[in-house]
């Protein structure tokens, strides 16, 4: 299997050109895809190409083809929407259309194409293709070009990446945009929440996805949703009744306010359309609560890209750059995508084959194979959210005599509330009793324990920080105290949610089992931290929400000195010696460096950078960004390379520096963090029920091996069970980080796209995969 290594920099895109458009409805994150395409490109030797207002834009010709240079896109990465502009086509759809389109590519010797769009542009760009030999040999017959061309630009290569906020397309997790959209639509609900609260009002809030319900139905989860209406899932008969009865008891039950969350493509069981307004004059009627409509519309569409859809759409760009350099006239039309955390590319005919299955499963009324078809993603959010918004009667619940302890440890993480509501749900729907532990290990020994009920975290999901209390403090100094805790309150299995204390502290645990017996019970971690720095999962909960807080923070301070002279700012970040948080930040921020312990630099280096950012403050870019990991470097400190920078740009550039702090740790928890929090530590109490009726024996919970004590992670494309014991040879304990970490492929990503030339292994990329007609993909990283 072992192939010669690939390397980005001896593919030569010497002799090519590249046409990047951006088609259909806009999304946020396009313009990280277009400053992909063009540098890469550029990069490569290739000649790139604007082509303006979409395919009309390629009709027309003229000013709207344009070549464009390294500085064409600059500081458009923060920018929502799309710089080039994107409109609807009638002429591209008819040949005559098509033929003029044709004959304005070949002028300029354009026969490669990244089209950035909806389902309905690839397909208009693969017919494209299809066409292109007889496009050209018509052009050859009414004279317009001649033989020598038709054989030159014979072929036409296309690739294609999917910007739509409805994640509406099979084949990929996430399509450039949802995550976007979904910040909007969660910082909305966040707001309304509080005015709701205040009134006791019910809202119901219509958001996009008029075929697809994937926005609707990770906002309910996000958000603690009371009802949901996608158009995949279509309510029962009757409703009506169930909708209201429930409602009522969350009244019943002090809860303050209801949230009701409508797809705008929402429908009954009969194909007839649920609208909000229907669903609102039905509240009012039968229950007579105040409610109120919200319709968030393009609300959804606009504002900034969140850093997951900067970090995607710039992966996808360079993967779709390699896509067409290693195209052949026989390659089929591909798109590129993300599955779990691997770029991926598809038949572009194949995802929108299974695309357009799904609605024809709900045109049908074909409903569970239209959930089965949207991919094993859709459809766990789906199970999930059952799960956790509908209490069944105590009388329907088994009973399992089992008692599961929930703590949080380490620093607090967004997100980790939305961890502890879903252990707590999913342990009683499995028939446990939980029991929450305030203040971490330590309160653990002082008997800070209590009883949790299923009410007591309603509304858990979008606080920031930790509810129960969080501390760094670790287990073996305690170990007889938590021990006598665990007998008295007969606790059977431990879920500890959690950064790398929550690691070392499972590991004491275990250790500790052979004196004594009451650790001798299932353990199973969640990893918790703003760091990213737990072995064995490649996300740990909290650092997308980081990750947004820098990224937004570096879009202010870079706008700060629009208008002042040329400057460069040097950023401190978090992360321990887990360089997680600067790199990311620095490829989602459109950084210049990024300093980080795992790669080692010298003054060497330092000076380069210095003089790097010199020649290009020369051009006519304003701006550099430097970020820097809190413990890069004992030596080269923040306060070093700050004087450095601003002794060497003397003259060229003056300097500032910024220290985030700890404003990485709080705010709100992101979309991708509630829902991250949510799912993992649904299926690690799953985990916990199956562990429990395995070490059942003769009256008592009995688990002394090593696969008892597990850390539930996320793989590539899978989420895993490891056994603690066997992640020890995979961690660096001095610096509290894994040994291999899967990011760090990334970083010669960051530093061409800011104009360093340097070694680019894509040896991983490359393969075109099928799409699975039965939803095999793996639950991922992906929300």
């Amino acid at each position: 299997m072992d192939h010669q290594p690939k390397f980005f920099e001896n593919l030569s895109g010497a002799g090519k050109a590249i046409g990047v458009l951006t088609s259909g409805g806009d999304a946020q994150g396009m313009n990280a895809a277009v400053r992909a395409v063009v540098r890469m490109g550029i990069y490569v030797n290739a000649k790139v190409y604007f082509i303006y207002e979409g395919y009309q834009g390629m009709v027309d010709g003229g000013d709207n083809i344009v070549e464009v240079s390294w500085e064409s896109v600059s500081s458009i990465l923060q920018v929502g929407g799309t710089v080039i502009g994107s409109a609807r086509c009638k002429p591209f759809r008819t040949r005559e259309g098509r033929l003029q389109a044709a004959f304005n590519l070949v002028q300029r010797g354009i026969t490669n194409l990244c089209v950035i769009g909806g389902d309905g542009s690839l397909t208009g760009a693969n017919l494209f293709r299809e066409e292109w030999s007889g496009l050209l040999e018509e052009l050859a017959h009414k004279g317009k070009i001649d033989a020598e061309a038709v054989k030159k630009y014979a072929y036409l290569n296309i690739v294609g990446m999917v910007g739509s906020i409805d994640n509406d397309f099979c084949g990929t997790d996430m399509t450039i945009g949802t995550d976007s959209a979904l910040h909007r639509i969660i910082e909305v609900v966040d707001a309304i929440m509080t005015t709701a609260q205040s009134h006791q009002r019910t809202f119901v809030l219509e958001v996009m996805g008029r075929h697809c319900g994937y926005l609707a139905l990770v906002s309910a989860l996000a958000c603690g949703a009371d009802w949901v209406f996608i158009p995949e899932y279509p309510p029962e008969e009757g409703w009506e009744d169930s909708m209201c009865v429930k409602l009522s008891e969350n009244r019943a039950r002090k809860k303050r306010l209801n949230i009701i969350i409508v797809a705008e493509g929402a429908i009954d069981c009969h194909n007839k359309p649920i609208t909000s307004e229907k669903v609102k004059d039905l509240v009012v009627q039968r229950l007579g609560f105040d409610t109120r409509v919200t319709i968030l519309g393009h609300v959804q569409r606009g504002g900034t890209p969140s850093a997951f859809d900067r970090i995607l759409a710039s992966r996808m760009g360079v993967e779709a750059v390699l896509a067409l350099l290693e195209a052949t006239p026989d390659t089929p039309a591909c798109v590129v995508s993300l599955s779990g955390n691997q770029a991926v590319r598809l038949p572009l005919m194949e995802c929108v084959q299974m695309t357009q299955e799904v609605q024809k499963a709900m045109d049908e009324g074909r409903f569970l194979e239209a959930v089965r078809l949207r991919g094993r993603s859709f459809e766990n959010n789906l199970n999930t959210y059952k799960l956790l918004s509908h209490k069944k009667p105590d009388s329907e619940l088994p009973k399992t005599n089992f008692n599961v302890a929930v703590l949080n440890v380490g620093a607090p993480a967004a997100g980790m509330n939305a961890a502890v509501r879903a252990a707590v749900r999913v342990g009683m729907t499995e028939g446990h009793k939980i029991f929450a532990v305030i203040d971490g290990f330590e309160g653990f020994a002082r008997g800070k324990i209590k009883e949790i009920s299923w009410g007591d975290v309603g509304g858990w999901t979008g606080q920031g920080g930790s509810i129960l209390g969080t501390k760094r403090t670790l287990p073996a100094k305690y170990l007889e105290k938590i021990a006598d805790q665990m007998r008295t309150n007969n606790i059977n299995a431990l879920m500890v949610i959690g950064g790398f204390e929550a690691y070392l502290g499972l590991l004491e645990l275990s250790a500790a089992r052979e004196k004594y017996d009451e650790f001798c019970v299932p353990m199973v971690m969640v990893p918790a931290t703003v760091s990213n720095n737990v072995p064995g999962s490649d996300f740990s909960i909290g650092a997308d929400t980081a990750l947004n807080t820098i990224t937004d923070t570096c879009d202010r301070i870079k706008q700060s000195a629009s208008g002042t002279k040329r400057r460069v700012f040097i950023i401190e970040t978090m992360g321990g010696y887990c360089g997680y948080l600067a790199n990311m930040g620095a490829l989602a921020a459109g950084a210049d460096a990024a300093y980080i312990f795992e790669e080692q630099f010298d003054i060497r280096e330092l000076q380069a950078n210095v003089e790097h950012l010199t020649e290009k403050m020369k051009t006519s870019i304003q701006r550099g960004l430097v970020l820097r990991n809190e413990n890069c470097n004992e030596n080269y400190t923040t306060d070093f390379i700050y004087q450095l920078y601003s002794e060497e740009g003397k003259g060229v550039f003056d300097c500032r520096k910024n220290v985030l702090g700890h404003m990485q740790q709080g705010g709100a928890p992101s979309p991708f963090d509630r829902n991250f929090g949510t799912k993992i530590s649904a299926k690690a109490m799953q985990w916990i029920s199956k562990k429990l009726k395995e070490t059942y024996r003769k009256g008592k919970v009995f688990a002394n091996t090593d696969d008892s004590v597990c850390l539930l992670g996320m793989r590539r494309r899978n989420l895993v069970f490891q056994p603690v014991a066997e992640l020890k040879s995979e961690t660096d304990f001095i610096h509290r980080i894994p040994k291999e970490q899967w990011w760090l492929k990334l970083r010669p990503l960051m530093k061409i796209l800011a104009k360093y030339k340097t070694s680019y292994d894509v040896s991983d990329s490359g393969q075109l995969e099928h799409v699975a007609m039965l939803p095999k993909e793996a639950e991922t990283g992906a929300i």
